[in-house]
Formats: structure tokens, C-alpha cells, sequence
């Protein structure tokens, strides 16, 4: 069965670089002259490699495109999805086949997030600037929040589980917590804080949070992307730019790096989320 999933994978990936690829080269002669190639290979690289190591890269990204003033607000969901869906591909390659979770549970979870993806991106793709400047505060926010959650032990008994299946009423809980945070991806809302909250609420083992996560990541991301690709709805260069070097970055925090201050970094990623999200909603209630 992981054989199966890893197969989809592949197929619905590829699909999907097809499809960026062609609409990269139908539109190469008027890629963004606001965005630096280098300063987002940069940010695409530095989130990819956090997002590798369970810190997340929606919001980091968002907070860096924002503050080098690379891309504009209403492209930001867009944008992210496109850029992460490769390299989030790769990170699920990795974690699938070196952590053990029960088949039923990943097949439900993953199904249930490509489904509130789908819907979701459909609808962000044709707000206005105010209401995505809304949306990505309120989703920088509730991010924070569960990080924040997790550093201060809000939450009784987070992380202690030791289960790599759910059955039962906690299975449907998860499944449709899972549509949600695949709706909410397609908002600029990471699911990987949100996923390893419910994982661990749930009772299951920490580290079975990573391939859930990012493999329900790796298929929300591809057709969410398509979706934000037709509406034209993403800035081309910031993603070609992301794309490649997030894939770097994925493979260096997975195979090279050993440890890291997590704690500090998280930390840090917390002060400078909360500070976009005020920021965002700022600007989304002025006139």
C-alpha cells in the first residue's frame, strides 16, 4: 500500500510540473520585474529546510516575501502552495518510508485533506486583496497559536501518545479535522502546526505526525496549485525561484544536518509570525 501511495504520488506530482512548467514557459516573457530570483531562492530555501524539520513554511514565507517586499498580498496564497508543492512531495518521499503509520489512517487523512483543498483554493483564488490580507492574518494567528501551544504546554498530555493508527470516533474526528486544515491550506494556513496538534490529541506517536502531515501536504498542494495556476492567481518567478531552491534546502535539513537550536528558532518564528499577522490584518481593516 505505501508502494500505492508513493506511485500516486509520483503521477499526480509530475502532473503538476507539467502543468507549472508550461504555464512558466507561456508566460516567460512577462515574469514579475518586482521579484529578485536571488532573494527568493533564498527565502525558498531557508523555509523549505525549517519546513523539513517540522517548524513549517507557510508563515516563515509569508513573513519574509512580505518584509523584502517580493511579492504582492493577493498572490500570496497562491503563491505558496505552487512554490511548496514539489519540494513538500520530496519531504513526504522521505518520511513515508522511514516512519511506520497504520495504512488506513494516512489513506482517510490524506483523502479527506485533497477534498477541503480543492474547495478551499477555489473560493481564495478570487477574493479580493482585503479579505486574502484577512484570511493570511487570521491563518498567522491560529498558526502561532498552536505553536505556541505546543512550546508552553497548553494543551494536557500533547505529545505523549504512543499509537501509529486511529480507529473508531477518533478516526472520524481526524478525517474531518483534516478536511478543514486542507480548506485552510489553500488560505495560506500551514497544516503542519494544526496536524501535529490533532495527532497528538488524538493519542497517537509524535513522529507519526511527519508523514501524515506532509503526505497529506504533498496531496492538497498539487491540485490546489492547478487551481490557483488557472485563476493566474501566483507570482511565476517567486515560485520557479522557491521550487528549486526548497528542494535543496528539503534534502540538506533531511540527510546532513544533525541537530539544531529548535527551540530559540521556534521561538523566533513565533515574534515574527504574530508580527505579520497584525500587520496584514492592519492593513485588511483600514480604509
Amino acid at each position: 500500500m505505501i508502494v500505492g501511495i508513493l506511485g500516486a504520488l509520483v503521477v499526480l506530482v509530475l502532473s503538476f510540473a507539467v502543468y507549472f512548467f508550461k504555464d512558466l514557459s507561456a508566460n516567460k516573457g512577462s515574469l514579475e520585474k518586482d521579484t529578485n530570483f536571488a532573494a527568493a531562492s533564498g527565502i525558498g530555501f531557508i523555509t523549505n529546510f525549517l519546513d523539513t524539520l517540522g517548524i513549517g513554511s507557510f508563515a516563515p514565507m509569508t513573513a519574509l516575501l512580505r518584509g523584502f517586499k517580493q511579492i504582492r498580498d493577493r498572490v500570496i496564497p497562491g503563491t505558496l502552495n505552487v512554490s511548496c508543492t514539489i519540494p513538500v512531495a520530496v519531504e513526504a518521499f522521505i518520511f513515508i518510508t522511514v516512519i511506520k503509520v497504520e495504512i488506513v489512517t494516512l489513506i482517510f487523512m490524506v483523502i479527506a485533506a485533497v477534498a477541503g483543498a480543492v474547495v478551499g483554493a477555489g473560493i481564495v483564488a478570487k477574493l479580493s486583496e482585503k479579505k486574502i490580507q484577512m484570511i493570511m492574518g487570521i491563518a498567522l494567528l491560529t498558526t502561532a497559536f498552536f505553536m505556541l501551544s505546543g512550546r508552553l504546554e497548553w494543551i494536557a498530555g500533547l505529545g505523549t501518545g504512543e499509537a501509529i493508527g486511529l480507529t473508531g470516533w477518533k478516526l472520524i474526528i481526524a478525517v474531518i479535522v483534516n478536511f478543514l486544515l486542507g480548506a485552510l491550506q489553500s488560505a495560506g494556513i500551514g497544516m503542519y502546526a494544526p496536524s501535529m496538534a490533532l495527532v497528538y490529541i488524538l493519542g497517537m506517536s509524535p513522529r507519526v505526525a511527519f508523514p501524515i502531515m506532509m503526505v497529506s501536504a504533498a496531496f492538497t498542494l498539487a491540485p490546489a496549485s492547478i487551481k490557483f495556476i488557472n485563476e493566474g492567481a501566483y507570482n511565476r518567478k517567486a515560485s520557479l525561484a522557491i521550487t528549486l531552491s526548497g528542494i535543496v534546502g528539503v534534502f540538506i535539513a533531511a540527510y546532513i544536518v544533525k541537530s539544531l537550536p529548535l527551540e530559540i528558532l521556534t521561538w523566533l518564528v513565533i515574534v515574527v509570525i504574530v508580527y505579520t499577522a497584525i500587520v496584514l490584518l492592519l492593513k485588511a481593516t483600514s480604509k
